[in-house]
């Protein structure tokens, strides 16, 4: 998976501007929470489902190493289900249709999110949130430095998903129990895989923050320099403009 967000991707999405790109990522995740049918749902997931066979990155790519977001989403489904009236719980059909709403809304933001980084190199989105936040430079708002922590932010994800991979490996191979037993012993082995990950985590942040002292990041308060500047072509208008129509079309009638 992180091999994908290291490399240029040459499908059709790899193409459209980094620029259009966020703003109908922007645009499609205030959609998802603001409709409230099944029908818009499936409709937002059939335009994302279009988006990912276009990237040329195989789906297996997109939904492997999610588990963290799996156990979340059960989570959230089964909370909303179940309710405790007088120290007993009952089912409830609507709290469940909500929970798989809630979950559903949550998942496609996710894969959205991981579309757009699949198919835009570090480079090209840091200078595409820098050039999208520059009007705020008025404000003295250190547009470079949010643009690169929102992309170091988005880079960590594969990175996470990695290294659950390997620790995941690491235990099966041990015995872990990961897949056996009641939910109180799958999480207590599950322990064993979330302490050191996230121990690995804060090394690789620390050890980031190290990299980027050495090379005296943030040293000078001017802006940043673009050795290619790039032009926002008809074709991406077009994208963009057909887009954010189409969004606000299901937003408003679903």
């Amino acid at each position: 998976m992180f091999a994908y967000m290291n490399r240029g991707n040459t499908s059709c999405l790899g193409a459209v501007d980094v620029r259009a790109k966020l703003v109908l990522l922007l645009a499609y995740s205030i959609t998802l929470f603001v409709v409230h049918s099944w029908l818009g749902i499936v409709i937002c997931a059939s335009v994302l489902a279009l988006c990912i066979f276009g990237s040329k990155v195989s789906p297996k790519q997109y939904f492997s190493g999610l588990i963290p977001l799996y156990v979340l989403l059960a989570f959230t489904i089964f909370f909303n289900a179940y309710s405790i009236n007088a120290d007993v719980a009952s089912f409830s059909l609507s709290g469940f249709d909500r929970g798989c709403l809630y979950a559903a809304r949550v998942m496609l933001l996710v894969l959205a999110s991981l579309v757009v980084t699949f198919t835009t190199t570090d480079t090209t989105l840091t200078w595409g949130l820098s050039r999208l936040m520059a009007p705020l430079r008025v404000l003295r708002v250190p547009v470079d430095d949010v643009a690169m922590t929102l992309t170091l932010a988005l880079r960590f994800i594969p990175v996470f998903s990695e290294e659950l991979e390997t620790l995941k490996k690491a235990q099966l191979s041990r015995g872990a129990a990961l897949d056996c037993g009641n939910l109180v012993v799958r999480m207590r082995a599950w322990l064993t895989i979330m302490i050191p990950l996230f121990v690995g985590l804060f090394r690789r942040a620390d050890q980031l923050s190290q990299a980027m002292d050495a090379r005296c990041y943030g040293l000078s308060d001017k802006p940043r320099t673009s050795l290619v500047q790039k032009a926002f072509t008809l074709r991406n208008s077009i994208i963009l403009i057909g887009g954010l129509a189409f969004l606000i079309v299901v937003g408003l009638c679903l």
